[in-house]
Order: C-alpha cells, then structure tokens, then sequence
C-alpha cells in the first residue's frame, strides 16, 4: 500500500492545496493531510479550526485522513508507515527551498518527496496571501474552499 503524507500548517488550506491534494489521489492508496503543531509559530486559526476546514473540504474521501503533529515530518512518516512525503511547487525558489528538505529527509529516513507543481489557475494563491486578505475585511472566497470561506455551512 503506498501512503502519502502531506505536511503543512494550512493556516488555512488554499485551492491551492486542494489542487495538488486532488492531483495526488491517483498516485496514493492513502494521503494523510499533516497539519504540523509549531508552538513557536503564531496561528491565524486555531488547529481544531484547520482540521475542520480540511475534513470539510474532503468529506467525501475515503482516501484522505487528516492528522496533526509535532517534531521532524518524516519521524512522523515513520510511525504512521508513510513511504511518501507529497508537496506543491509554484515556482523555482519553492523548488530551490523544497529539494534541500527532500533531500536530507532522503537522506535521514529513505522516505521518498513527490513533488506536483502547481496548476496555473492556483499557482499564484498563499496561505499568507488569503491571511493578509482576510485580517484586512478582504473576500478571499475565490481563493479557499468553502468549507473556509463559509464555514456555518458544514
């Protein structure tokens, strides 16, 4: 069986990472969306909100589970039996900064990075992008799932 972890804050989860979750169904028996717990780093929604937004926007998935965690991504990769680590590029410097974790996680755990690009339609599209919009009264409705932007319907 092969199993995907998909780390990330998701403070809050994007089309963006819709689309390359969506994408990399195909390829996976199993993905576990990872939402890393840093208790250093300041969060715009709480972690039980970010779960939410996510179980929501896949509800209908029989393949994808929705976890948290602390510590190195691919110690967690290990307990839970992942072979696979998944990530989005949206352009070079993400690859740049991407291929070095890639590497040494390789390096460290043997676990194997996918990495899916972007499409067009959603390469332009951040986490902090949809948060700055979002503290400043912006309508960030086209650039998350509903299950963020209208979270009362679910």
């Amino acid at each position: 069986m092969k199993k995907a972890v998909f780390p990330g804050s998701f403070d809050p989860i994007t089309l963006g990472h819709v689309d390359i979750i969506r994408r990399a169904l195909p390829l996976f028996d199993e993905i576990v969306i990872a939402i890393g717990i840093n208790a250093k780093k300041s969060y715009m929604f709480s972690t039980e909100e970010r779960m939410k937004f996510i179980q929501n926007a896949f509800f209908a998935e029989d393949k994808i589970s929705v976890q948290t965690y602390q510590g190195l991504t691919v110690d967690y990769c290990k307990a839970i039996d992942a072979q696979f680590i998944v990530r989005g590029l949206r352009n070079p410097a993400d690859f740049e900064f991407e291929k070095a974790i890639a590497q040494t996680n390789r390096k460290l755990s043997g676990i194997e990075t996918v990495f899916l690009l972007t499409s067009a339609e959603t390469s332009y599209i951040s986490s902090s992008i949809v948060r700055d919009i979002m503290r400043n009264g912006g309508d960030a409705s086209t650039l998350v799932p509903n299950s963020v932007s209208n979270p009362t319907n679910f």
